[in-house]
C-alpha cells in the first residue's frame, strides 16, 4: 500500500543572484496516491568564489511523458558569500524541470 519515495542527488552550475555557483544537493520525493510528487530538500549548498549559500526547497510536482519530471515550489537561502547575500531572509519560489535523459533546469524567482 505504501507509495514509493525516490532520493536524488544533483549537481550542476549555473547563475545565481548574478554570481557563477556550483550546486549540490540532495532531495527526496514521496509519490502521492493520485500519482503526483511531494517532495523536500532539507540540506543544499550553491558554491561560489567568495563563499556558500545553502538552501532548504519544498515542492509538488509530476513525472513527465518522456520519463522525467516537473517541480514547483519554494527555496529559502542563508548565504555568507557576500555576493549571495541578497538572498538572505527572502522568499523564492522555482521551477525544476528533469527530462527523460536526466538533464535539468532550475530557474528561481524572487517572491514579491
Amino acid at each position: 500500500g505504501a507509495c514509493p519515495k525516490f532520493e536524488v542527488t544533483a549537481t550542476g552550475s549555473g547563475t545565481l543572484a548574478g554570481a557563477e555557483v556550483q550546486t549540490l544537493a540532495t532531495y527526496a520525493a514521496q509519490m502521492r496516491e493520485d500519482g503526483t510528487l511531494y517532495g523536500e530538500c532539507p540540506a543544499g549548498a550553491s558554491m561560489t568564489q567568495d563563499g556558500v549559500a545553502t538552501f532548504r526547497a519544498t515542492g509538488c510536482g509530476s513525472f513527465t511523458a518522456d520519463g522525467g519530471a516537473t517541480f514547483r515550489g519554494a527555496v529559502y537561502f542563508q548565504a555568507s558569500a557576500p555576493s549571495l547575500a541578497s538572498l538572505n531572509g527572502i522568499c523564492c519560489v522555482y521551477h525544476w524541470d528533469v527530462d527523460g535523459d536526466g538533464n535539468a533546469t532550475w530557474d528561481i524567482w524572487e517572491w514579491k
